[in-house]
Formats: structure tokens, sequence, C-alpha cells
């Protein structure tokens, strides 16, 4: 799969490269990220390394993930604020996932790069569903795919594993009709 840049206003999401690698290891370290994110704790550089290459990287390569950097495009361009990637099925069907940076949570930025994610994941891609999942609690995650334009379906039990236990999940979803057009 050919590794595309996407514009969004004040936004773009482009992919990952060699020099994300740092941020990566940074951002990973962050409370939240590891309350709520399946990173290694404790977390360290080569973690960031292997995401960066294995998943990022090779994701593209094969097909299986689009995963990008959201950074800022206006104003302090090219500042990195985030991660959004979307796990690719075969079958017309991606799951979106996403972490913030610290420093941009709260803005709306979380919100815009999804909505830019599922606009390209349903007009370039063809995908007839985006599909969203988060541990019952996050809160923050579950404001921003509502944001968004996700539906919440339903509660998933012990869907999830997270540092080797099963957790309740919350799954929603968006059809391409569904993508808010503002």
């Amino acid at each position: 799969m050919e590794r595309e840049t996407i514009s969004a206003g004040g936004i773009r999401l482009r992919p990952f490269e060699e020099s994300d690698i740092a941020w990566v290891d940074a951002v990973s370290r962050d409370p939240l990220v590891q309350k709520y994110v399946q990173v290694p704790v404790p977390y360290r550089r080569s973690d960031a390394e292997y995401f960066v290459r294995e998943m990022c990287m090779e994701g593209w390569d094969s097909g299986r993930r689009a995963e990008f950097v959201v950074e800022s495009a206006g104003d302090g361009a090219g500042r990195r604020l985030g991660r959004m990637g979307l796990g690719l099925d075969g079958a017309g069907a991606g799951q979106i996932g996403y972490w913030m940076d610290p420093a941009a949570r709260g803005s709306g930025v979380a919100t815009a790069a999804a909505r830019a994610l599922c606009g390209w994941a349903f007009g370039t891609l063809g995908l007839g569903l985006v599909e969203w999942r988060a541990e019952v609690g996050n809160v923050a995650s579950r404001r921003v795919a509502e944001k968004a334009g996700f539906t919440v379906e339903a509660v998933l039990r012990q869907r999830l594993v997270h540092r080797g236990a099963r957790v309740d999940a919350w799954v929603g979803s968006m059809l391409p009709s569904e993508l808010p057009q503002d």
C-alpha cells in the first residue's frame, strides 16, 4: 500500500518515519498512555523502535495498517500532536486507534484527526466500516469517538486483554454515510 499524507485544516496526518522514534518513546511513557494503551511497562527505547519500524512502517508495506503521526499544519507546522492508526482486515473494514501527546490533549485535534482518517478510509480505501474499541473507563477516547461520528453500540464483556487481564470494552462503528461533513 502506498504511503499517503492527509491534510485537514490546521493538521496533517503523515506516515511515521525513523525520526519519530524518540517522540514515540517519550509519549509512550506518559501515565495515561500506559493506563489505556497496550504498551510494554516499563517502556524502553527498543519498544519505540519496534513500534515505528515494524508496526507503522512495515504495516504500510504489508497493507495491514495505515499509521500516521498527527502534526500541526498551521502555526508551529510540523509539531507532533499524536498518533492515528487504522488496522485493516482485508475485507473492507478497519479498526481505528489513537493516542495524543499530553500537550495536545483537550484541543480537538484527536476528533479532527479521527474524522480525517475515516474520510480517507472511506474515500481512498473504499472501506465500508470503521470500528472503534476502547477499554471501559477510557472516557477521553470515547468522547473523541462520539464527537468524530462513531455510534457506540455495546459493551463487549472481557473482550480486551490489558496487562494480562481481561477487561470490558466499549465498541462503536461508523459507516461512510455517517461521516460528519462539517
